[in-house]
């Protein structure tokens, strides 16, 4: 079979399709997310995260503002609580500019106990250049 020059040129592609989820961050979460520095971002497992998985994208955003930055997920981690995720992954990946007991303060004044209840999920990222 001959191939014309449009047909030599069509390249398939097994691609996902995910869109790009809005995610608000904490103006000093949000420094470190774009320096690059916060590795583990710490959610709660909510149904709308409950497909979140590695290669999704994820823009990051501080709430009232214009200023955001993208990350790629590299993979997703579940947990029972916020304890086992920081002793999981390393309280260092989640924010490296506080120690792990005044990060299991800082993560338990925004999410209640029956929040946490749900499960904590470790969202491994990487900042996109952008």
């Amino acid at each position: 079979m001959m191939s014309t020059p449009a047909s030599r040129n069509i390249r398939t592609h097994n691609w996902r399709y995910r869109c790009v989820r809005v995610l608000n961050l904490l103006p000093q979460d949000f420094d470190l997310v774009a320096a690059g520095t916060k590795t583990i971002e710490v959610r709660v497992k909510f149904p709308h995260l409950s497909d979140l998985a590695a290669g999704d994208i994820i823009r990051f955003r501080i709430k009232g503002t214009d200023e955001t930055c993208e990350v790629k997920v590299k993979r997703v981690n579940e947990y029972p609580d916020f304890e086992a995720l920081l002793d999981g992954e390393g309280a260092a990946n989640v924010n490296p500019t506080a120690a792990r007991e005044q990060q299991l303060t800082n993560i338990r004044a925004i999410y209640s106990p029956d929040k946490e209840a749900l499960g904590a999920l470790a969202i491994k990222i990487v900042r996109i250049a952008g």
